[in-house]
């Protein structure tokens, strides 16, 4: 539904705005839309350039991040956490394992804990069920699952969740704990990480990502960083 209200010297039409409206108000719209078209722009640029380990590349897809050791997997998903949260993405996190994230380091590591969303489930199924029902909403721009050893999830969740990360253009990240030769959840994966981390000094270390599949840009490229690794963040 098209509206009309009055600016000086102008009528505007606003889509879907019922009613009187004022200058700050439109400014403020034009602005918002402004941002959201200039986020929209940037995940295309993105995608065109050199695959990374971000979050532009992996928006609209469902993930893996596998890991024999557990080593870098929260390092590699909270930097797509922060990622997000700089970019103004709201982020939910499923977990389905008893032993999640340590609050207090995501929160050092400049994670913004009130705007994460959180859920505890019991297993893998559970946990794409609320991916399901989470991601309808079309209001994330980033949603984890931490399944660790237990990630057998029905092919059918697997296509109807891959089918909304596609349609909100949101990043679907499972992290799994595996070997680099055992298979990923499915077929619907877009893209297969996997990462290992060394220790540099006391409180230094390097996390790496091998891609053993990306459909968009050929596996084989890698991502490597240096980081400071509190307990319960490496």
């Amino acid at each position: 539904m098209w509206n009309r209200f009055s600016l000086p010297g102008k009528v505007i039409q606003v889509p879907g705005v019922s009613g009187n409206i004022t200058r700050e108000r439109f400014s403020a719209l034009q602005d918002s839309g402004l941002q959201r078209l200039r986020a929209d722009l940037n995940r295309i640029r993105a995608r065109t350039k050199t695959p990374c380990w971000s979050l532009a590349q992996l928006a609209g897809r469902l993930c893996e991040l596998s890991s024999d050791s557990g080593a870098g997997l929260l390092t590699a998903a909270f930097r797509l956490v922060l990622d997000a949260q700089l970019g103004h993405e709201p982020v939910a996190w499923i977990t389905a394992t008893p032993d999640t994230f340590f609050a207090p380091d995501a929160a050092e590591n400049g994670v913004d804990l009130n705007a994460l969303v959180v859920i505890h489930v019991p297993d893998a199924q559970s946990a794409a069920r609320s991916a399901d029902r989470l991601l309808r909403s079309g209001a994330f721009g980033l949603m984890v699952m931490d399944l660790h050893d237990d990630p057998a999830i029905p092919f059918p969740l697997q296509a109807r969740v891959a089918h909304l990360a596609r349609a909100h253009d949101t990043a679907l990240l499972c992290l799994t704990s595996k070997a680099r030769e055992t298979p990923s959840l499915g077929p619907m994966v877009c893209l297969r990480g996997q990462s290992s981390c060394r220790r540099l000094g006391v409180d230094r270390f390097q996390y790496d990502i091998e891609i053993l599949k990306d459909r968009r840009h050929g596996p084989g490229w890698r991502h490597t960083e240096i980081c400071r690794g509190p307990t319960g963040l490496h």
